[in-house]
């Protein structure tokens, strides 16, 4: 079973359907029995940095994916704010404290070029690492996964990179470190790339 985390923030539902789609069996919950059930779970996000932490705080879930994680070895996805989340700190809005999972900090985009917009919505190419098993069988250099988002990832460690992108500049967009792996794309709107991405996730068992 797939748990899909559920904190008050984001499309879970649409994270739901791609599982669904898939053929695998999902459950959009907060409960840390069935998180715990679970052998894959996605942190899902779509909002601002500091009351996504704050709700994984006060819910207590920040405790119970550390549990999994570390203790237990789950697989676990973040997408979108969820990769966000488990960076050290955040700029948006005021400087706000990640679950430091990733040796990483969230940035604003900065551009000097005034005609690219923010949020950067829509498709764009990601250059990744094929050898990773969350990547099998796509492309390295012309796979296009779907982003909207105005913050992006700046990383400290160069070992966790496993994709990148360019809007403007090339930043991270893709981290893993053992059996965690977080994507800043959203592969539940990145049509058959996306499917593909997250099959592979659910195939992943070392």
């Amino acid at each position: 079973m797939i748990a899909v985390v559920d904190y008050g923030i984001g499309n879970v539902r649409s994270v739901l359907n791609a599982i669904e789609y898939i053929g695998e069996d999902g459950i959009i919950t907060s409960s840390k029995n069935e998180i715990d059930d679970a052998s894959h779970i996605i942190l899902p996000g779509v909002g601002s940095f500091g009351n996504g932490i704050e709700r994984l705080r006060k819910t207590g879930l920040d405790e119970v994916l550390h549990e999994q994680v570390f203790s237990k070895g789950k697989h676990v996805l973040g997408i979108c704010l969820g990769l966000q989340l488990l960076t050290k700190k955040s700029e948006e809005h005021g400087l706000h404290q990640g679950l430091g999972w990733f040796e990483a900090e969230i940035k604003k985009f900065d551009f000097a070029d005034n005609a690219l917009k923010i949020p950067h919505v829509g498709w764009n190419e990601v250059s990744l690492d094929p050898h990773h098993p969350i990547f099998s069988g796509l492309d390295s250099m012309k796979s296009t996964f779907y982003f909207v988002h105005s913050y992006h990832v700046v990383c400290d460690d160069p070992n966790v990179v496993i994709a990148t992108s360019n809007y403007g500049y090339t930043f991270p967009v893709a981290l893993a470190y053992d059996n965690l792996v977080a994507t800043q794309f959203h592969p539940e709107k990145s049509q058959d790339n996306g499917i593909h991405f997250l099959e592979n996730f659910f195939a992943w068992k070392s």
